[in-house]
């Protein structure tokens, strides 16, 4: 293998799958780069077996094609020290290449590319659907905060992609609250669906550009394949049934409240002090017009209370939560103002932007309540 490339380009092409690289390889050859090198084309895997990064970059000339596994460590720490400019990579002999700059050069080992494993994709069978590339990425980051960080539970730590012909909802969970995101620009032929691990979620999110380019998603019940302009992202899916999320909406809720969310959220955050660490309990006592916010530990004897003015147009109610998971949700939405609708203090309630800025629920959070004496 002999070729010429920026190494500004080559940095920014390795950087976008060392996210791959896992910090323990269950196999050395794991720890490094897979090159294939095709006429002016340059391929990059990374891979954990889990989670696949591939990406291409177009060289600025070629001598010789060929593959190799070059060391994923050393590779990036060098060419982070080299400024932008032309790169001479060429094998010597049969374990070692070098990388050629202006002033120097550097040899590196490199490891026989047929040791390095076959990454399986989707099958035949598998479902195509195209997604806006920030529609994917708001949606993940509307939803992944709100799933398990329990690894012994998959299906929990993960994003569910439900896919309709009319409309596609990403739904998260760790089943004391629910995410969940709604776009009518993703549709299929058929009803379809798979479920996403949240880490490898984190990663499709961290690496779509800021062009709304369209990503082609193929998938089967074992692994998604996420292509988007030079990257393609090849995902190992979480198998299993993911619970009806839909059972859990609430409905007929005749207690509504409507209220500005920085407000809401600053407050939660101040009576949140006060509320036990081990349970983060807190409680909303609503009542027209208004509303007040309290906390109580008594192991520690402190106490924290706030009345905020308000739209509440409903019965007199007290219904508790879990402060950490109010604060999550409204945390996480953009809108000015929130509208929460409850049915009563026993059953979940519903977070959602206000109307007015909203006409549909494009994204919406369930919490279910705790008991308060």
């Amino acid at each position: 293998m002999k070729l010429v490339v920026s190494s500004s380009e080559l940095l920014k092409a390795i950087l976008t799958v060392s996210k791959a690289i896992p910090a323990k390889a269950t196999e050395a050859i794991l720890e490094d780069y897979l090159f294939s090198l095709t006429g002016s084309v340059l391929e990059i895997t990374a891979s954990d077996m889990e989670i696949t990064l591939r990406t291409e970059l177009t060289v600025t000339s070629t001598e010789e094609e060929g593959r190799i596994a070059v060391p994923a460590r050393q590779m990036t720490d060098l060419l982070k020290e080299l400024p932008d400019q032309p790169l001479t990579i060429s094998t010597k002999g049969e374990n070692s290449f070098e990388c050629a700059w202006a002033s120097g050069a550097s040899t590196l080992p490199y490891f026989n590319p047929d040791d390095y494993p076959q990454i399986q994709t989707a099958g035949a069978d598998a479902v195509t659907v195209e997604i806006p590339s920030d529609t994917l990425a708001e949606g993940i980051s509307s939803t992944i905060y709100a799933s398990s960080d329990e690894d012994s539970r998959p299906i929990m730590n993960s994003i569910f992609f439900d896919i309709k012909p009319d409309i596609t909802t990403l739904v998260a969970s760790d089943l004391q609250k629910l995410i969940c995101y709604n776009s009518e620009e993703v549709k299929a032929a058929a009803d379809a669906s798979f479920i996403l691990n949240k880490r490898h979620a984190a990663v499709i999110r961290s690496i779509l550009g800021k062009e709304n380019v369209p990503v082609t998603v193929t998938f089967d019940n074992k692994t998604a394949v996420f292509k988007f302009g030079q990257t393609t992202v090849i995902s190992c899916l979480v198998v299993g049934k993911y619970p009806d999320y839909k059972t859990i909406i609430p409905q007929n809720n005749s207690n509504i409240l409507r209220i500005n969310r920085l407000q809401l959220l600053n407050t939660v955050r101040r009576i949140a002090v006060c509320s036990p660490k081990a349970s983060n309990h807190i409680k909303f006592d609503f009542t027209p017009g208004s509303i007040e916010v309290s906390a109580q530990d008594l192991g520690f004897e402190i106490a924290a209370h706030e009345k905020i003015a308000c739209q509440y147009d409903g019965d007199d109610l007290t219904i508790g939560f879990k402060s950490t998971h109010i604060i999550e949700i409204l945390s996480n939405l953009s809108c000015e103002e929130v509208v929460m609708k409850f049915a009563d203090k026993r059953r979940s309630a519903l977070i959602l932007p206000s109307e007015e800025e909203a006409a549909s629920e494009k994204v919406f959070g369930i919490v279910m309540p705790i008991m308060v004496r």
